[in-house]
């Protein structure tokens, strides 16, 4: 009787451990398949970011011709104008 007792408690066990090690893959599968959906997105987001500022720097080059352009033009207009002498100050005193 003792051995069937001791049998039943291990199959029971067994069974137990099993049982528990399922839900711990079902959980771990879960767990896995949410990562892997972040990771998804963050790679979609990169990409974005990527395209992003690809735009922004073209943008930038743009903006820097023009200003290039714009401050050789103040530039030419600044060069034409006619300096004034200065005129002489008074006697020194010595």
């Amino acid at each position: 009787m003792a051995r069937k007792s001791a049998l039943a408690s291990l199959v029971v066990a067994v069974g137990l451990s099993l049982f528990t090690a399922a839900c711990k893959d079902t959980k771990t599968l879960q767990e896995n398949e949410q990562l892997k959906a972040q990771v998804a997105d963050l790679q979609k987001q990169v990409g974005e970011l990527g395209n992003n500022v690809e735009t922004l720097t073209a943008s930038r080059d743009e903006l820097k011709k023009e200003n290039d352009a714009l401050q050789a033009q103040l530039n030419a207009k600044k060069g034409k104008k006619a300096k004034k002498k200065v005129s002489a100050r008074g006697r020194r005193r010595g």
